[in-house]
């Protein structure tokens, strides 16, 4: 009972309010709420910034999932052959940065990728290349956050890809192995098919888990400089915790156009889950 209240109180209701406050002018202090009906949701539409956090947060995805995506799973490979030693520190080491608080990462990278003070910095004048401001670029901004965002979070694509190794029967790379089948056959032959189900999945996960980059995007760029690194959360937040005078009926009618994305993320997830079942099925 007490978690069924807190999860009403601070998740359900939240999420039916919102398209209710989506409907109606109101700026969070005073008691009047004018309805205003679809007002909110074409005034997001004709905000160019909205598309064009929209457009960074794709940017974002497009930057980080193949990198989560793939790069892991060459580090899970790596890391279940039993020849490897010491490969359950390895597991550790690049499990750690996904329990660290996200907030704190994104501040500390920013004193490291400090252009004046910073220990990147200093490296780079070691090798006369002067400072580079890659937070502060707005060509740079956004790769660089994507590049931390994954090694935030490459930890959790890791362990996805090593569940899903030892899914494999050992007895198949065995009989394999007997019919004179080297490293590059087995993995060809044996180990991409049966993982293939396991990518759809994975893939997906990952996508819908990169439109959730608010607290490390907020706390090293906060969607700047000139808005390029402003994701839809950004958006939605500036509009209704950092305006001067807020606006929750209009971030509000952001967040559940950001909702319907993520909607049709999860069915997309779903059809990939009914898609694997069937390879897996056959196979």
């Amino acid at each position: 009972m007490p978690t069924f209240i807190l999860y009403g109180m601070y998740t359900l209701y939240p999420i039916v309010a919102s398209y209710w406050y989506s409907l109606v002018e109101w700026n969070g202090f005073s008691a009047d709420q004018r309805f205003v009906g679809l007002d909110n949701y074409e005034a997001v539409l004709a905000d160019p910034l909205f598309w064009s956090s929209v457009r960074v947060t794709l940017l974002f995805m497009l930057i980080v999932a193949p990198l989560r995506v793939f790069g892991a799973f060459a580090l899970a490979i790596l890391l279940n052959s039993p020849r490897l030693p010491f490969s359950s520190f390895f597991r550790t080491a690049y499990f750690l940065p996904v329990v660290t608080t996200t907030a704190i990462v994104g501040v500390v990278m920013r004193f490291i990728l400090d252009p004046a003070s910073g220990p990147v910095a200093s490296v780079l004048q070691l090798f006369g290349l002067g400072p580079v401001d890659l937070l502060g670029s707005s060509s740079t901004a956004l790769l660089t956050a994507g590049v931390i965002y994954v090694w935030k979070f490459f930890g959790i694509t890791m362990i996805y890809w090593l569940a899903a190794l030892q899914t494999i029967p050992k007895d198949l790379y065995e009989a394999a192995r007997i019919d004179g089948a080297g490293a590059l056959k087995l993995f060809r032959h044996i180990t991409l098919p049966l993982l293939i189900p396991f990518l759809l999945i994975i893939s997906v996960l990952t996508i819908e888990d990169c439109f959730h980059a608010f607290d490390l995007m907020q706390s090293m760029t906060a969607g700047g400089p000139f808005f390029s690194t402003e994701i839809i959360e950004i958006y939605i937040y500036r509009w209704a915790f950092a305006a001067t005078i807020p606006q929750l009926g209009f971030a509000s009618a952001a967040a559940v156009l950001f909702g319907i994305i993520v909607l049709v993320v999860v069915i997309a997830q779903v059809w990939a889950t009914m898609v694997s079942r069937r390879l897996r099925a056959r196979a």
